[in-house]
């Protein structure tokens, strides 16, 4: 396992749930950590202050992932900040339900535009500093974008979408840097929602993911064997099966 210490790692959409899971646990494994965010600079504020209780060097970026000035300016915050960036964590993403035969196309858009084009956008601003550095990135797809869920078409779609240029990328930035996705399936915070259970009763392993299941399997790809890319990893406990 690579040490992570002296690395830099860029997560974005971190201020909150999921995302503030990967951070941490980063800044545990010993990298500086910088997040973005799009409205909840609060919760970033704190994430940052709990980020640097670790010991590690952190910092917080405004970023509208599906804006290209709005990338490239927090890239290029993180990389003067940090002098380098060694891991991209696209996490930033939406989810909604939606019955297909309704769907309009702003929702179909803006599912693209966050889940799809987001990640495109960041991996290609980060793309000097992780060739320099040898790098990674570290997409966070969906058991949904392996699986069509009747009521999820434009999410399904999206992140089905993101696992082929997760693939893409791989192939075209390779050998320089690894490229692999983290695919969870249901993912619950805290105490369980009754409306939730129905997927842990089919759940083989009998329970619904949490955000520290997603963080080490990110965990694994930002230290693991660079040799490893172009992998899509479901972390579902089963689900998908």
């Amino acid at each position: 396992m690579e040490n992570l210490h002296e690395k830099t790692a860029l997560v974005t959409g971190a201020a909150k749930r999921i995302g503030r899971t990967l951070a941490l646990t980063l800044a545990e494994a010993g990298s500086d950590v910088a997040i973005t965010y799009k409205g909840s600079k609060t919760e970033a504020v704190a994430t940052v202050e709990a980020l640097k209780k670790l010991n590690v060097r952190a910092m917080s970026v405004e970023c509208d992932v599906r804006d290209l000035a709005s990338v490239q300016a927090a890239v290029a915050a993180v990389a003067a900040q940090f002098g380098r960036l060694d891991i991209l964590v696209n996490n930033a993403g939406t989810f909604e339900t939606a019955v297909l035969e309704s769907l309009t196309l702003p929702q179909w858009d803006k599912m693209f535009e966050t889940n799809t084009r987001g990640p495109f956008l960041m991996a290609q601003a980060a793309y000097p500093h992780l060739h320099q550095a040898k790098g990674r990135i570290i997409n966070i797809g969906s058991l949904g974008g392996m699986h069509p869920w009747p009521t999820h078409g434009h999410y399904c779609t999206s992140k089905a979408a993101l696992h082929m240029l997760t693939q893409t990328m791989a192939k075209a930035w390779a050998p320089e840097i690894s490229v692999n996705c983290v695919a969870p399936g249901m993912v619950v915070n805290g105490e369980v929602d009754p409306a939730y259970e129905h997927f842990a009763n089919k759940t083989p392993m009998r329970r619904n993911g949490t955000p520290n299941d997603v963080a080490e399997a990110v965990l694994f790809f930002a230290r693991g064997p660079h040799f490893i890319t172009g992998q899509i990893l479901g972390v579902d406990g089963g689900l998908g099966l």
